[in-house]
């Protein structure tokens, strides 16, 4: 999906694009990207966040490295059997990996469907909730465009765009995108929850023990 967020002050907001199988059951999957706003001039939070039977707190978040309210980018999710892979611009920034051998649940037997939002998050979005949204400044207005899948798994992929059937199910990280991933994450990472001790001081979570990239 193309995407170009809330320009000037977005503080309090939440631009989404995520991933959902129905949440009335208590045992959800999901896969989010979040953008949280901030003052103007103050640069936009990238949160993004993997559900598993219900699970979640496994966050990640970003700064961007260009203004996502001047112009239209590509936000993308690679999802298959062996893992959850984040793209900015066709960038890798996160990956998150199938570790079922290790306990961890993975997101594979619930179908999704595709979600957009935008919301009024003023309680935790911006700067851990201590700025409001200034409704002063409202509408606040996000814009889409280009949305595509490729699905090829399932009862109706005979009518889907399928241009990487047969290789979907493999796609990982090759030589470069291990260091593109490496480079985002050692410069516009503010925040892993695998490295919260504060909040995990009984122990990380087993994924956390494994490699990442």
């Amino acid at each position: 999906m193309d995407m170009k967020l809330i320009a000037g002050n977005s503080a309090g907001t939440v631009t989404t694009l995520y991933l959902s199988s129905d949440q009335s059951t208590g045992t959800h999957d999901e896969i989010d990207f979040e953008f949280l706003g901030n003052v103007s001039n103050q640069p936009y939070t990238l949160h993004t966040n993997v559900f598993s039977q219900g699970k979640g707190n496994r966050e990640q978040q970003f700064h961007l490295w260009f203004d996502p309210t001047a112009n239209f980018h590509t936000y993308s999710v690679v999802w298959n059997p062996r893992l959850i892979m984040f793209l900015v611009d066709e960038t890798p920034i996160r990956v998150f990996r199938n570790h079922e051998k290790y306990g961890v649940a993975f997101p594979k037997n619930q179908p999704m469907r595709i979600y957009s939002s935008l919301w009024n998050a003023d309680n935790w979005a911006t700067q851990g909730g201590s700025v409001k949204t200034d409704w002063t400044k409202a509408p606040f207005t996000a814009y889409y465009r280009k949305f595509n899948i490729d699905a090829c798994d399932g009862p109706n992929r005979a009518s889907l765009s399928c241009s990487t059937r047969g290789t979907w199910r493999t796609h990982d990280l090759d030589a470069n995108g291990r260091k593109r991933i490496r480079y985002i994450q050692k410069n516009f990472m503010v925040y892993d929850y695998c490295e919260d001790w504060k909040r995990f001081s009984q122990g990380y979570p087993p994924e956390c023990k494994q490699p990442r990239f």
